[in-house]
């Protein structure tokens, strides 16, 4: 039995939602608009501004169909909505990141600048040299590109040097010194 299957989802005031023959979903709200194509297995239903998500049967591939189309689609309402935010920090001497035009440009101790081009479905910004902002309408999109900022360079576990996103714990390790003086 899927828990978050069977969840019904609230469509707040602002945003509609259109379902179409062949399951494809298309949410409109004050960020944006969204379209994706669903399973047909799956039953998609819109009364009354609450949406349920329901399986003809009970099998595995079918159940977990089920989870996953209830959740992308809250996903979807919830960025139409309110939008997504990656905050990553830039930690280590030197390190800095600044955005020139449309590209985001990272000073990560490297022999050359890391440059990313910034797609145009996403607004990135950086308050000061250490903290970018990824914000977006799409979750899958935001955390993509955040991802691809943070392998640019990722924390090391000795100096704790490296790009990480806000609030995470990088798990720090003492070097060789710290054991030869016991």
């Amino acid at each position: 039995m899927s828990r978050i299957g069977n969840k019904a989802i609230t469509v707040p005031a602002g945003v509609e939602i259109e379902i179409t023959e062949g399951n494809e979903v298309t949410v409109k709200g004050p960020k944006g608009t969204l379209t994706r194509k669903f399973s047909p297995l799956i039953g998609i239903e819109n009364k009354d501004g609450i949406i349920t998500v329901t399986r003809p049967n009970e099998e595995k591939h079918t159940k977990q169909l089920h989870g996953t189309t209830r959740a992308l689609l809250n996903s979807m309402i919830t960025g139409c909505h309110e939008g997504f935010t990656k905050t990553l920090e830039i930690v280590g001497i030197g390190y800095r990141a600044s955005i020139q035009g449309k590209k985001l440009t990272m000073g990560l101790g490297f022999s050359h600048p890391v440059e990313f081009e910034i797609p145009s479905d996403l607004t990135v910004e950086t308050p000061d040299q250490n903290t970018i902002n990824v914000t977006g309408i799409d979750k899958q999109r935001v955390g993509e590109f955040a991802a691809n900022v943070r392998a640019a360079k990722k924390p090391e576990p000795y100096g704790g040097k490296g790009v990480r996103y806000k609030g995470e714990h990088v798990r720090r390790k003492e070097g060789k010194t710290a054991a030869a003086k016991k």
